[in-house]
């Protein structure tokens, strides 16, 4: 019994999930250290860095994160050492023009008077470079569906970050420039565990090729544009209702956002594992594959939603408050987490058919994709507030943008595949109750 209850743990959902989970829990805990011991400057200038970082990062994972997924999971060995040559190659060179960059910034340093900015482009550059060879083999790893070997590194990336970070604050040494030092030694160390046991194949980079580089970037331009607008999709609420509404709206907005980590968590896991299935199935030309398993995730994590979300209409109340230490209660925000709660029902099916579109080499109609959301947000976001004259019209804006971004994307992918909603709820039932029995 011990054996079998172990081998159900090493299911690449369960080992995906709590990736994904351990990742959130680090996060936690890392920014719990830093409101503790840091001053509301320092911690400022941190997330100033973290948001920069952030979007260099999703400029290199933009161009080659899925890239690497999508051409070298299920792949011929030859194929797949000339795309993984070609990944780290372009990987190098694209860290290689940020830090041109950020040696640029480097000699205007005696003219920069903003702190936040000068630490910034003192720690930026290295940090990227730290993190190269293991972003390089997270990629590889989830091409070959090694969620367990993932596990591990994230804990030893995140796990000796926060030991660092204690000791640090045990040695009364626990400032800003050592955090970021630290920061730096633990994606060093992670790094070098990874290409001493070979975790992300390295050698291939003479197993490159023009044609291979030229493809991967032509699909990365797109996949690029899809994170940036990505990441705007998410910040335009924090823009648009500080300017309409002002910054204690705002406030009010984070909190239900936070409390979404609770979606994101198992939809980024079964995302992530799809992903991978999906393209191997496309790479092994089987679409009738590719078909079943977008059917299957999406059918069996929209289905997971609906009690989740009646959960939450009955006690949206109750983590609003634990979060938020009670500061938020007789707000709006717990109304807020409903509504949010009621629109994730919908969020599987949007974006499974945009990880198809990527995996099914139409990047640039996912592309599309999320330009139409962009526009539907801004102009839905702006429209409802003003005529409902409350925060409410946040979230209202936010569904309309996901039916957007649900029916351009599922018209599109009809052309190329054929299934429908029916056939996701569905397959997503059956496979729902077959996991079920398999406890």
């Amino acid at each position: 019994m011990p054996k079998l209850s172990l081998s159900k743990l090493k299911n690449k959902h369960f080992l995906s999930l709590m990736g994904n989970a351990v990742i959130s829990l680090f996060g936690l805990l890392l920014f719990g250290l830093l409101y503790r011991s840091f001053s509301k400057e320092d911690v400022g200038t941190w997330l100033f860095f973290l948001a920069t970082q952030s979007i260099l990062d999703s400029i290199r994972n933009g161009f080659l994160g899925t890239a690497t997924v999508k051409f070298y999971a299920g792949a011929e060995s030859g194929r797949a050492a000339n795309v993984l040559g070609s990944i780290w190659y372009l990987a190098i060179v694209i860290t290689g023009l940020m830090l041109l960059l950020n040696a640029g910034g480097y000699l205007l340093l005696p003219y920069v008077t903003n702190f936040q900015l000068i630490i910034t482009i003192k720690w930026v550059g290295i940090t990227m470079l730290s993190s190269l060879p293991f972003s390089v083999m997270f990629w590889k790893l989830q091409a070959d569906e090694h969620y367990g070997t993932i596990l591990w590194l994230r804990m030893v990336n995140s796990g000796s970050t926060i030991v660092a970070f204690l000791v640090l604050l045990f040695l009364h040494k626990f400032t800003l420039e050592s955090a970021l030092l630290w920061n730096v030694l633990t994606n060093c160390l992670t790094s070098a565990i990874g290409l001493l046991v070979n975790l992300g194949g390295s050698r291939h980079i003479v197993s490159r090729s023009k044609e291979t580089m030229t493809e991967i970037l032509h699909f990365g331009k797109y996949n690029l544009g899809t994170n940036l607008i990505s990441n705007l999709l998410g910040s335009a609420n924090t823009y648009i209702v500080s300017f309409m509404l002002g910054p204690g709206a705002v406030a009010v907005l984070s909190v239900p956002a936070k409390l979404m980590e609770l979606v994101e968590i198992p939809l980024r896991s079964f995302v992530g594992t799809g992903m991978t299935s999906m393209a191997t199935a496309f790479n092994q030309k089987n679409m009738h594959q590719v078909s079943y398993i977008l059917n299957k995730y999406a059918g069996m994590l929209t289905w997971v939603f609906i009690p989740m979300t009646v959960g939450v209409l009955f006690l949206a109340d109750i983590p609003v408050n634990i979060l938020s230490s009670g500061l938020y209660r007789g707000t709006e925000a717990a109304n807020i987490y409903r509504m949010v709660m009621f629109t994730a029902i919908i969020y599987p099916i949007d974006r499974f058919n945009g990880v198809a579109l990527d995996i099914i080499h139409q990047p640039k109609i996912n592309f599309q994709k999320v330009q139409v959301m962009l526009l539907v947000k801004i102009v839905a976001t702006f429209g409802c507030i003003y005529f409902m004259h409350s925060i409410y019209g946040a979230p209202v804006a936010g569904l309309l943008t996901t039916i957007a971004g649900l029916g351009f994307g599922y018209f599109q992918l009809r052309k190329f595949m054929t299934f429908n909603i029916s056939d996701i709820l569905k397959c997503g039932w059956t496979e729902l109750k077959a996991f079920g029995k398999k406890g």
